[in-house]
C-alpha cells in the first residue's frame, strides 16, 4: 500500500468508530493544524475518561482487527490523547463518535485531527467539543527532505522527524541520503561505497536494517519514503569507493588528479548504475525514486578529451546539456525497467514523459514562470523553491512560508492539476541532530497547512498565528523540540532538558 500512486480522492471504503463518554457542558474548541476543509464546532463538550475510552472498528469497515497500521495507531494515539494516563485496562463506554475514511491512511489523518480536538482543563480532566469535520488534502504530495550526507543524522533523529511529520499531516519523507560529502548508505552490492565514502565506516552509516526500520516506522505513520541517489553531479563521495566512475579532469593535455561528475561515456558507468539501482529498488519499496540531476558542473567534462571525442561522435557539438540529457535518459530507462517512476530536479527539463519535475530554485516570479512553462509541456511538478527552510532569519519567518500560493501562476485549470504538491527542504550544511528539530518545527508546519488546507480559508497569517502557537505547544508536549514562534509560554513546557 505504501507504493500507491499519488492519486485522486475516492469514495469512503470503511468506517472507524471512536467510543467516548458523552456529557453536556461548555467550552470552546482549540484549533486544529492543518485547518480542515470543513470544520463546525459547538460549545457542547464531552469529558473523556481514559479508563472508559476505546477505539474500535465499525461493523461495515473493510479494515478490521489485525490491520497493523490502525492497530498500532490506536495504541499510539491513546497515549497522545491521554499523555498522563498509562494503564492498558480499557472498557467500552456508552457514547460514540464516528470517523469515516476512504483508506487506512485517511483514518490516520482523522485520528490526528481527533487527537488535536482533545484538551485538558486546569484540573486535569480531558474534554472534546461536539464537532463535525469533513476533510481531505489539497495536494497529494506533502513532503519533507532531510539531507544525511552533509551531516549524518542518527536513525533516532529521523524517526522523531517522521513522528512530527505525521502530526502536521506530511506524507512523504524525501531521503537525500548521499551527496558529495559522504555516502552513508551501506550497499550490499557495493560495500566499498560506504566503507570509504562515509564519514566513518561503522558509526556514520545506514545499514540495510536501519533503512528497513525507517521505512517500517514511516509506513505506520502513513508516510512514504522516497530515496534520492543524485547523479551525475553531487557524487564526489561515490568515487572514493568505485574506481572509474567519476570523470578525470584535465589541465591541458594531462590529468589534474581531480574528478568531476559521473563519467557518462563509459559502458561500465551504466552497468554499475543498473546494479546499484536494482538493489536500491528492492530496499526502498516505493514506486517513486528521485534521480537528482541538478547542478552539474560541465567544466570537467569539457576538459576531458575522451568526453569531447564522445560528444563529437554523438553529434552533440559543444552542447553539454545534451550530454547530461543522454546520461539522465539512460538512468531513467534503468529505473523504469525496475518499475519505478522517476523524479528529477528542474535542471533536467527534457520533456520526458516518465519523470516528475522538482522545482527548487528561483524567486517567486521565476518559479511561477517555471511552473507555467513545465505544466504547459504536460509535465507533473513538485514545488520546493519557496520552502528551503534551512535558511533562517530572525523573527517570524514562518509567515513567508505560509503565504506561498502554489497555484498562483499563469496557466489553465488542466495545467494546475499537474502540480502534484510540494516539499519542505532541510539541507544539512549547518544542520545535524543538535538543531534539526527546532529549526524544522513549527516552521515546516506553515507549509504543511498550505499543502493540506483550502487556500481561501487560510489566507490570513494573523488568524493562523494563535492556532500555530497552540499547535507548537502540542508538539512540545509530545516531545518535539519545536522552537517558539514569539514571546509566550506553553501550559506544558518541554520536559526533555
Amino acid at each position: 500500500v505504501a507504493a500507491a500512486n499519488f492519486g485522486r480522492y475516492t469514495r469512503p471504503k470503511f468506517n472507524l468508530v471512536l467510543l467516548i463518554i458523552l456529557q453536556l457542558s461548555l467550552h470552546t474548541v482549540e484549533g486544529v493544524w492543518p485547518l480542515p476543509q470543513s470544520f463546525t464546532s459547538s460549545t457542547e463538550r464531552y469529558p473523556l475518561n481514559p479508563k472508559a475510552f476505546y477505539f474500535g472498528y465499525g461493523r461495515q469497515s473493510a479494515a478490521q482487527q489485525d490491520c497493523s497500521v490502525l492497530d498500532a495507531a490506536f495504541k499510539r494515539y491513546f497515549s497522545l490523547i491521554f499523555p498522563d494516563y498509562t494503564s492498558d485496562n480499557l472498557s467500552v463506554s456508552a457514547g460514540q463518535a464516528s470517523l469515516n475514511a476512504e483508506t487506512v491512511w485517511g483514518a490516520l489523518r482523522g485520528l490526528e485531527t481527533f487527537s488535536q480536538l482533545v484538551y485538558q482543563d486546569d484540573f486535569g480532566t480531558y474534554f472534546v467539543n461536539k464537532t463535525e469535520i469533513d476533510d481531505f488534502p489539497r495536494f497529494q504530495f506533502r513532503g519533507i527532505l532531510l539531507d544525511t550526507s552533509r551531516h549524518y543524522l542518527p536513525v533516532q533523529a529521523i524517526l522523531k522527524t517522521l513522528d512530527a511529520m505525521a502530526y502536521s499531516k506530511f506524507n512523504v519523507f524525501h531521503w537525500h541520503i548521499v551527496d558529495d560529502p559522504s555516502f552513508p548508505y551501506q550497499s550490499r552490492t557495493f560495500p566499498d561505497l560506504s566503507s570509504t565514502g562515509a564519514f566513518h565506516p561503522m558509526t556514520h552509516i545506514y545499514t540495510q536494517s536501519d533503512v528497513r526500520r525507517v521505512i517500517s516506522h514511516a509506513r505506520l505513520w502513513g508516510i512514504r519514503v522516497l530515496p534520492e541517489f543524485d547523479s551525475p553531479g553531487h557524487t564526489q563521495s561515490w568515487g572514493k569507493g568505485q574506481s572509474d566512475l567519476l570523470t578525470p579532469c584535465y589541465r591541458g593535455s594531462t590529468p589534474s588528479g581531480t574528478f568531476g561528475p559521473v563519467n557518462p561515456v563509459l559502458p561500465s558507468t551504466y552497468q554499475f548504475m543498473a546494479r546499484l539501482f536494482k538493489e536500491v529498488s528492492s530496499v526502498f519499496p516505493d514506486s517513486y525514486i528521485h534521480l537528482g540531476g541538478d547542478e552539474v558542473d560541465f567544466s570537467c567534462w569539457k576538459s576531458n578529451p575522451d568526453v569531447r571525442a564522445f560528444m563529437q561522435k554523438m553529434g552533440f557539438g559543444g552542447d553539454f546539456t545534451k550530454l547530461e540529457a543522454f546520461y539522465m535518459e539512460k538512468i531513467v530507462n534503468i529505473t523504469s525497467a525496475l518499475k519505478k517512476t522517476s523524479i528529477v530536479w528542474q535542471d533536467v527539463f527534457d520533456y520526458h514523459e516518465r519523470v516528475m519535475l522538482h522545482i527548487w530554485k528561483g524567486t517567486p516570479a521565476s518559479y511561477k514562470e517555471e511552473l507555467s512553462r513545465m505544466t504547459k509541456a504536460g509535465m507533473r511538478v513538485l514545488l520546493a523553491a519557496p520552502w528551503y527552510i534551512n535558511h533562517i532569519a530572525y523573527g517570524q519567518d514562518w509567515r513567508n512560508y505560509y503565504t506561498v500560493q502554489p497555484l498562483n501562476f499563469s496557466g489553465t485549470e488542466e495545467q494546475k492539476k499537474l502540480v502534484i504538491g510540494g516539499e519542505v527542504c532541510m539541507w544539512g550544511e549547518y544542520v545535524d541532530a543538535t538543531n534539526l528539530t527546532p529549526r524544522l518545527w513549527p516552521r515546516a508546519s506553515a507549509a504543511a497547512e498550505r499543502l493540506w488546507s483550502d487556500e481561501k480559508q487560510t489566507s490570513s497569517v494573523d488568524e493562523a498565528f494563535p492556532r500555530l502557537q497552540d499547535f507548537r505547544c502540542k508538539l512540545v508536549r509530545r516531545g518535539i523540540r519545536a522552537e517558539p514562534l514569539h514571546v509566550g509560554h506553553c501550559k506544558h513546557e518541554y520536559q526533555g532538558v
